[in-house]
């Protein structure tokens, strides 16, 4: 089966190993991976590409955090989501450095709406 991702163009492999560690921080630190990424390898097609997905996990997460501000239901849903959430985190590990443009689960939809 062969896997589809909205990727507009397949980056090169010199482009893949020159972004492949910058990817991988880009999913670590969510948020300041993305920025990091952002200010020094904008202009890598596969670095960027993570980024993006660890900046949506970093916006699930905020949600998370916000739904968690209820009482019990919240909290429920709160700990089930960061239980999941940690599991799409690892699985973003994993794929930059693959070398492949993989979408995280769920999340990688919501990455390739920002146009940056």
């Amino acid at each position: 089966m062969a896997t589809k991702h909205a990727s507009a163009s397949k980056p090169s492999s010199k482009e893949v190993e020159d972004g492949k560690i910058f990817a991988f921080l880009g999913v670590f630190l969510t948020i300041i991976g993305f920025i990091i990424v952002l200010l020094a390898k904008k202009d890598n097609k596969y670095a960027m590409y993570y980024a993006k997905q660890g900046l949506v996990l970093f916006i699930a997460y905020v949600i998370l955090w916000i739904i968690g501000i209820i009482p019990v239901l919240g909290w429920i849903i709160a700990i089930l989501g960061s239980i999941f959430l940690l599991i799409l985190w690892i699985l973003g590990w994993i794929y930059a450095l693959s070398g492949e443009e993989k979408p995280i689960p769920i999340i990688g939809q919501f990455a390739d709406k920002f146009k940056i």
